[in-house]
């Protein structure tokens, strides 16, 4: 396995998106090929930011631990995957502007869907929970989702497969030189 360059491709979107079915995804691409670390969004909750809450500051600082770890890493030449909703535009930018800072690649994935389509899938139910009030700050009905004013990659999860978006990306990562150009999707 020849090493590449580490880099940040930072999944965002509304709940229920399919940043974690997408992330997965080119994880599981890239890892015969890169030394690659998966960051979900649900999984940073549990072990890196237990404790916080769902208000602006918590969400914020959520956000904040995720690229910290996800910078450490891609320091090291990982290709460091982030799947978390990361609703503030500001909290991104924050991100991303450290990341260019310490001269790290980042890419922003915004997976899109409407809300129909997001509410559709929903096998939980929280989406209507959240539009009947039972859910507070609740990301996309009650509280805002922000989404990227110019994201590298966009992928229409509710307009396009899974195997569609993913050779996509898989296509930004080698024209930027991330990805070394023999991996493609299977």
């Amino acid at each position: 396995m020849q090493q590449r360059p580490g880099f940040i491709l930072w999944f965002t979107g509304m709940s229920g998106a399919g940043k974690s079915t997408l992330s997965t995804a080119v994880a599981r691409q890239l890892a015969p090929v890169q030394r690659v670390e998966l960051l979900d969004g649900d999984e940073v909750r549990t072990y890196l930011s237990r404790g916080l809450g769902f208000s602006r500051a918590d969400r914020e600082e959520n956000v904040r631990r995720i690229g910290y770890v996800a910078r450490v890493l891609a320091r090291h030449e990982v290709g460091v995957i982030t799947a978390a909703i990361s609703p503030y535009k500001s909290s991104r930018d924050e991100v991303r502007a450290l990341a260019t800072q310490a001269g790290i690649p980042f890419l922003e994935c915004y997976v899109q869907a409407s809300l129909d389509a997001l509410i559709a899938r929903d096998v939980k139910g929280l989406y209507k929970k959240a539009l009947a009030g039972e859910i507070p700050h609740f990301t996309g009905v009650s509280d805002p989702y922000e989404p990227p004013e110019s994201p590298e990659i966009t992928v229409r999860s509710d307009a396009e497969t899974v195997e569609a978006g993913l050779e996509r990306i898989l296509d930004t990562l080698r024209d930027r030189g991330l990805l070394a150009p023999a991996a493609s999707a299977a």
